[in-house]
């Protein structure tokens, strides 16, 4: 048995997806839910939209719920880096302020940090080829300038996974804030933000969180939420937004002042429905069902002589399994498992593999079998 049921996810019946890093699947509860907002939608027009867009207050709170947090201060966004320009740019900066920002990040969390410079703001790159970012390594690394750390809860490349609680202690002790980038996380592990003390926090839909691309949410920790500019306003930033022409009218007191413009209802339903699936099935058990998959790869990819390029270990191992063969071309090894139906990511620097809570061992083994008979066979020159 698996914690997330199989029954769920069609793409069992044709493939072994081992790529949630890349793209999460639907499941099927999302695509009812999702077919009946089109057809409601194509039958009734607004009679048909309007019910999701009033039960807005509820999939906020059952997001906020998910990650310890209220409903009040989670804000529907498109993506990622969205999220990220709202912390990023609403931070009243003065010259000389430092953020500090790891040099592996996906470009979704780095970009929108980067954009800085132009005002003046000092980004600075930690070198994790030297060291990952532990607190003790972040504790180095602070100047009393330092305004904003941000970094990813999982690394995309090789998974790996931050202490967060710990970071928060030592951002705060020199009054930086901690944003979060938990794509890579979220969905996979579960996360109270409130007890970890997480400043922002912020996470697009399509990947571990099994939704629709082209939406996300941003959690913003209260505090920071009233201290934060709103640099892109929009009509539902306003406090009553059906009030269209007081255009002077104070800004909406919680975090759907960040949504702007009016958001993505579809891409929000399939969010809460793989909420929903995740609770009935239960958080702790897929992460560590999701563990066990992955020590498995690795103990039979050690067996193959493979190079695992991820760091594994308590608290640090994730979703994400990114490994190479020596002498043997990452991009060619990917190509052949896709050509067994193995669904992976594969780059030049080696081959990337993230099962999720539906997958099984028997998959796994699979995997290998396939990357065995690939070792027998001659390197191409």
């Amino acid at each position: 048995m698996t914690p997330l049921p199989r029954s769920e996810f069609a793409i069992t019946q044709r493939y072994i997806y081992l790529n949630h890093a890349a793209a999460g699947v639907l499941p099927q509860c999302s695509t009812v839910a999702i077919e009946a907002f089109v057809r409601t939608h194509a039958d009734a027009g607004v009679l048909g939209t309007y019910p999701y867009d009033a039960a807005l207050p509820e999939y906020r709170e059952k997001i906020g719920r998910y990650i310890g947090a209220a409903g009040a201060d989670i804000a529907l966004v498109p993506n990622t880096s969205a999220a990220a320009n709202v912390v990023a740019l609403g931070v009243e900066w003065q010259p000389g302020d430092e953020v500090v920002l790891c040099d592996n990040e996906f470009p979704a969390n780095a970009v929108p940090w980067i954009a800085l410079r132009r005002r003046g703001v000092a980004v600075r790159l930690l070198s994790t080829q030297r060291q990952r970012l532990t607190p003790e390594a972040l504790s180095r690394q602070l100047s009393p300038r330092t305004r904003a750390v941000a970094l990813s809860w999982v690394s995309y490349g090789d998974g790996y996974r931050h202490d967060l609680r710990a970071l928060v202690e030592v951002a705060h002790r020199a009054d930086a804030l901690l944003c979060v980038d938990a794509m890579q996380g979220l969905g996979a592990f579960p996360l109270d933000v409130c007890a970890d003390g997480v400043d922002a926090l912020y996470a697009g839909g399509a990947k571990w969180m099994l939704g629709l691309h082209g939406v996300g949410f941003l959690y913003v920790r209260r505090q920071l939420g009233e201290r934060l500019r709103l640099a892109m306003p929009g009509w539902r930033s306003l406090q009553d937004m059906w009030d269209f022409h007081d255009y002077d009218q104070p800004y909406a007191s919680d975090a759907m002042r960040f949504e702007g413009g009016t958001p993505n209802l579809i891409g929000a339903l399939s969010l809460v429905s793989s909420i929903g699936l995740f609770e009935r099935s239960g958080p702790p058990a897929i992460a560590q069902h999701i563990l066990d998959l992955t020590d498995r790869l690795c103990e039979g990819l050690h067996d193959l002589g493979a190079e695992i390029c991820s760091v594994r270990g308590e608290g640090v191992s994730s979703g994400i399994v990114t490994f190479r063969f020596p002498g043997r071309d990452s991009v060619a090894v990917g190509q052949a498992l896709l050509k067994e139906g193995i669904i992976t990511t594969h780059r030049s620097e080696g081959v990337r593999v993230s099962p999720h809570g539906y997958n099984t061992p028997e998959e796994i083994d699979a995997a290998l079998e396939a990357l065995k008979r690939q070792l027998r066979a001659p390197v191409r020159t």
